[in-house]
């Protein structure tokens, strides 16, 4: 059974505003750990791909916390929520600590989409209940 939805559309430029004035921190605060080594080694090798993908992180992270109804206020929190890939590259939604044990506390389940394109960022997610037998 759906349990919420949530989508959310990102301005890349404004990422990228964040970014010049204010350096790594707005990726800090944002990405876990795990997206913090794959930003960076993006952003090293084509700063407008770790853009991209910092953007399609924070707007994922947006779209579940809309999904779940919790919006930015405890326990979701940014570094809690990861959007990780499989090695097929599906994105897939890693949670962590306190969000981890609600959400599972919950019994939900969730699935994730993004995409970027030169400005924007988008992503969507559905989160669901699992079914019990």
């Amino acid at each position: 059974m759906i349990f919420g939805i949530g989508t959310d559309v990102c301005d890349v430029r404004r990422i990228r505003a964040a970014v010049q004035r204010n350096g790594d921190r707005f990726a800090l605060r944002v990405l876990s750990d795990g997206e913090l080594k794959v930003w960076r080694q993006r952003g090293a090798r084509w700063p407008e791909r770790g853009l991209r993908y910092l953007a399609t992180r924070f707007s994922a992270k947006e779209a579940f916390s809309k999904a779940v109804g919790l919006g930015m206020r405890m326990p979701m929190a940014w570094r809690l929520c990861e959007i990780a890939n499989l090695p097929s590259g599906k994105p897939v939604i890693v949670l962590h600590g306190d969000l981890k044990e609600w959400f599972e506390a919950q019994g939900l389940q969730a699935h994730v989409t993004v995409t970027d394109e030169t400005d924007y960022a988008a992503s969507f997610v559905v989160v669901e209940r699992k079914m019990t037998e």
